[in-house]
């Protein structure tokens, strides 16, 4: 036969009998309004700041990928020594499960010209391996430049932020100027125009065919700059950034994107900050109003706590009465939280209502990113706080007499 719970009917009778006290009624839905109100506004902030730093770092990975593999005196002149393309590990790392794809880039810096305005660049060079799922969506006008296999292509796309500067539409003619001995330039024609949002990276690259920068640079067709490693997981990087390093050996290295532009990552780790101070306040304030809640329960109910322990309860069984009234209070606070804070997520990822100016946020509309243990974690934190913080002031009816408590008025 199943044990009765006395403490936990009697919590459960509590709610009847406290609508008969308007001030106990109003504290208790402060108390629940009040989490319910702190839990939404977690779920909100954990969304919009992981929704935040997903579309930055996808977009930073969009222009470099996961991870690169370059020659070992690689730097940030974007003209690097060649390394060949027929590499001994690139059969293995297409093979290590989380590797998704590898394609082959180069980069040469140059000078743009349009009419009279220049403006510096770096030619990234791709080949007919180039993964176009990124640039497909940030395109705004044209399309992606045609690759074929015998004719070197042309085209190539630049972003809206250059566009803009050199006053230059789809299908106009720029040279590129390219400062070496001797100097040589190019005609190429604009095939696409895209726009990511960032513009230390929108304003840098221009995006073309790889062999230009072979021919430029005198070398063979099977030189290139290096290696792109694509990934499926992002919390897999660390874990495949040391795989790879291990695996191409002593003459080469390789970066992950957060080492290539850590300026960016730094940044967006340090929003990581904001919500933790979010939450530890929403939590604080959340757990004082169930404190108060508790303790005026407690005086309101002083008469039957006298009862209660003059017919034989301990101290244990009053205590639990109001722990598992406040954990009531605490898990409805909680129910009408997740349906405030899930309904405007929902509705600011499917209709983008909130814009913002994207040259201040990177972004034009307020990211939102929904990850199921968050919120689960954002639950049950919510809920074990809460109640760790009652236990303490719930000694109070120990300090309660009986006879004392039955005469009290």
């Amino acid at each position: 036969m199943k044990k009765f719970n006395l403490s936990y009917y009697i919590a459960q009778r509590f709610g009847h009998n406290d609508k008969n006290s308007r001030f106990t009624s109003l504290i208790k839905k402060i108390s629940v309004f009040s989490i319910a109100l702190g839990l939404a506004v977690m779920i909100i902030a954990v969304s919009i700041v992981t929704g935040f730093q997903q579309e930055i770092r996808d977009k930073a990975i969009g222009f470099g990928s996961h991870i690169q593999i370059t020659h070992f005196d690689y730097n940030i002149s974007y003209e690097p020594r060649p390394i060949s393309k027929n590499q001994p590990f690139y059969p293995d790392l297409k093979e290590e499960p989380g590797i998704r794809h590898i394609q082959i880039f180069a980069t040469k810096a140059g000078i743009m010209k349009a009419g009279d305005e220049i403006h510096g660049t770096v030619l990234k060079g791709v080949g007919k391996d180039f993964d176009w799922s990124f640039f497909d969506k940030m395109i705004i006008e044209g399309q992606p430049i045609t690759l074929e296999e015998d004719n070197i292509s042309n085209e190539i796309i630049i972003s809206r932020s250059v566009a803009d500067l050199l006053n230059l539409s789809l299908e106009d003619d720029v040279i590129l100027y390219f400062i070496q001995e001797p100097p040589r330039m190019r005609r190429l024609n604009i095939s696409g125009i895209y726009e990511t949002g960032l513009p230390e990276l929108d304003e840098m690259f221009i995006i073309g065919d790889l062999r230009h920068i072979q021919r430029l640079n005198d070398w063979d067709e099977d030189q290139i700059a290096g290696f792109e490693v694509l990934i499926d997981d992002y919390n897999e990087l660390e874990r495949l950034g040391e795989f790879v390093y291990d695996e191409i050996g002593f003459s080469l290295i390789s970066k992950t994107i957060a080492e290539l532009y850590p300026q960016i990552f730094d940044w967006l780790e340090l929003l990581d900050m904001n919500v933790y101070v979010i939450i530890f306040l929403m939590v604080l304030v959340a757990g004082i109003n169930m404190i108060t809640t508790l303790l005026i329960s407690v005086l309101e109910k002083t008469s039957l706590i006298g009862v209660l322990k003059a017919l034989g309860g301990n101290n244990n069984l009053v205590r639990r009465i109001f722990l598992y009234n406040a954990g009531f209070m605490i898990a409805r606070g909680l129910l009408i939280g997740n349906i405030i804070g899930l309904s405007l997520c929902l509705i600011q990822h499917y209709t983008g209502i909130i814009t913002l100016p994207q040259e201040s946020y990177y972004v034009s509309k307020v990211p939102i990113n929904f990850n199921l243990l968050h919120i689960l974690f954002l639950n049950i934190g919510t809920f074990v706080i809460c109640m760790l913080m009652l236990i303490l002031p719930s000694y109070i009816v120990t300090k309660i007499s009986p006879v004392k408590a039955i005469t009290f008025k």
